[in-house]
């Protein structure tokens, strides 16, 4: 039975919603024509609620892992699988693994454009480093990344259904995965990446999150994984 990998906490319910928000309304500024009383409205709220998230989170920003799991920094947040369910700087996909295959889907929405029309290509190399990191942690296997390379084949759609293949090998601690991100047929990008398969003991400490006694209790979100 494969035990998948996963290394941090799970984020709160409340960060899950945050992300999907700002990911919904951040494209939707973007498309503004003029400026509006709408968004003057959306600033000063965001800039009010400022001061507050400030003073509640921890002031080192260092993440408690490894030698630092036992200080005064912040709570390490799961990224092998989901990362955009809590941080809208990243790209929503779906992967499903079967054993060393992997396919899944995205659909970029205006936020991550370049080109006009067009998917930024460094958000391109992001989702093939998350999908094939995730396949890795799915599948049991995973490690560090020396290599990733993207060679960029046409232009790949905004709002468009895409469709993600991943395939690996593994030879004894070498991992070596290809993944390609198409549309209707046509191969829009490709993606190789090498890895140095890890050893789940060796995986360092990490911190769970801290709750005050007085504070609501407020539950981590599905979706937990983490980064190696």
């Amino acid at each position: 039975m494969t035990t998948v990998w996963e290394f941090g906490e799970a984020p709160l319910a409340q960060t899950q919603r945050y992300a999907a928000a700002m990911r919904r309304v951040s494209s939707l500024v973007l498309q503004m024509e003029e400026s509006t009383e709408a968004v003057d409205d959306l600033i000063a709220r965001i800039e009010a609620a400022e001061p507050g998230l400030r003073a509640a989170v921890p002031s080192d920003p260092t993440p408690r892992v490894g030698e630092a799991a036992s200080d005064t920094g912040r709570v390490y947040l799961d990224h092998s699988r989901g990362v955009a369910g809590y941080n809208p700087a990243f790209p929503v996909y779906e992967l499903e693994a079967d054993g060393d295959h992997a396919e899944g889907k995205v659909n970029f929405p205006v936020l991550y454009e370049g080109p006009p029309g067009l998917v930024h290509g460094g958000f391109l190399s992001l989702l093939f480093d998350l999908v094939i990191q995730q396949h890795n942690c799915d599948v049991g296997v995973a490690g560090k990344t020396t290599r990733l390379e993207v060679r960029y084949a046409a232009p790949t759609p905004l709002l468009t259904d895409l469709d993600i293949t991943v395939e690996r090998v593994v030879t004894g601690r070498r991992i070596e995965s290809t993944a390609t991100l198409s549309h209707g047929g046509t191969t829009c990008c490709t993606a190789t990446m090498e890895a140095v398969a890890g050893r789940r003991e060796a995986l360092p400490a990490v911190s769970p999150r801290r709750v005050s006694p007085e504070s609501p209790r407020v539950e981590g979100g599905p979706g937990a994984g983490g980064a190696l």
